[in-house]
């Protein structure tokens, strides 16, 4: 383990620390770096901009292969967080996470699946449980599987990490406790938005992925699962800014959301029991392993797409998934055809 991961494991152990016994002031910056890094920020907002728009609303059934096979509900995904969860920047629904993983979660389960999205663009920690309540009250029953992507506005609006932790954490464990499986990406690697120069680049990257770290951390304790976001939008963000960020240089674009789409399915599917046996054991050839999760916690901020899973005590797997391609069609079933499949077909 680098010196790096060894201090990012010690810093994330204490925030997630502060957390779990109610401690809300730890942050990962002194008053003078916050500074530069508010003013740095303020800069480069004015460069990078921003999209207003509304993101395409993609809610309804996926997998229209499997429309007439009515002998069992269709499992319903629910999507919490803030605008890389609702999509913003994109223009159609097929081209939103939610409608990616409902496409791709139908075709592996052979299942329609019900998309509820409740991700709002801008949210912060403290608005999911808001979001909680609206999922669970809107629906009549709990939804099988909920993904949660969340942190980016944490950071850039300097919440202190531990407080943070502590909302996600308290998230999850709702959502656990009502019979969901919860799935979390983690932090994006907010050092890789153009333009954004030095010092912020290094301090958003840094900051962003010790969060990542502790959500880690807090979520696994919380009895769910996580993959890291950060490193997956960072070297490939950075390498193919033109095709992987959207028209306002700060979102993801359709294809963005793809590569993060097609990094958290395959963990989605798992929490689920959806994927073979002979894949859930750790494969040393992948570097995968059973790790204190403080490490674990570390190693996956580093590297996206590694997902982390609580195994016994403070011990977790640490996974390097097989990356499967995304279904072709990730339009929603229209109403119509619904209403007559479950009429017979009449």
């Amino acid at each position: 383990m680098s010196p790096i991961s060894t201090s990012r494991a010690r810093v994330a152990r204490r925030i997630a620390a502060a957390a779990a016994y109610g401690g809300g002031g730890i942050g990962l910056l002194g008053a003078t770096a916050a500074g530069v890094l508010l003013t740095e920020a303020r800069l480069a907002r004015r460069v990078v901009g921003g999209s207003n728009d509304a993101p395409p609303h993609a809610d309804g059934r996926y997998g229209s292969a499997f429309v007439h096979r009515l002998g069992r509900e269709p499992l319903l995904l629910g999507l919490l967080g803030d605008s890389t969860a609702a999509g913003q920047g994109v223009h159609r629904p097929r081209q939103t996470p939610g409608a990616l993983l409902a496409s791709g979660l139908a075709a592996v389960a052979e299942r329609p699946v019900e998309l509820r999205n409740v991700a709002l663009s801008g949210a912060r920690s403290h608005d999911l449980d808001r979001q909680v309540t609206l999922l669970l009250d809107d629906v009549e029953r709990a939804p099988d599987v909920c993904v949660i992507m969340i942190g980016a506005n944490d950071v850039t609006h300097g919440m202190p990490a531990a407080r943070s932790v502590r909302l996600l954490s308290d998230a999850v464990r709702r959502l656990r406790e009502a019979g969901s499986e919860v799935v979390v990406g983690t932090c994006p690697d907010l050092g890789t938005i153009e333009p954004v120069y030095q010092p912020l680049r290094w301090v958003a990257r840094r900051q962003s992925r010790q969060l990542a770290a502790a959500q880690t951390i807090g979520v696994i304790e919380a009895g769910g699962r996580t993959v890291s976001l950060g490193d997956l939008l960072g070297p490939e963000f950075a390498a193919n800014p033109r095709e992987l960020f959207g028209p306002d240089n700060f979102h993801p674009s359709a294809e963005g959301y793809a590569t993060a789409a097609m990094a958290v399915l395959p963990t989605l599917c798992a929490a689920l029991g959806l994927w073979p046996e002979d894949e859930e054991r750790p494969d040393a050839a992948r570097r995968e392993g059973i790790l204190p999760v403080a490490r674990a916690a570390a190693e996956a901020a580093a590297e996206g797409g590694t997902e982390v899973t609580g195994a016994r005590g403070r011990w977790a797997l640490l996974k390097h998934r097989k990356r499967r391609r995304l279904p072709a069609h990730t339009e929603p079933v229209p109403h119509h055809v619904w209403s007559r499949a479950a009429r017979g077909g009449q």
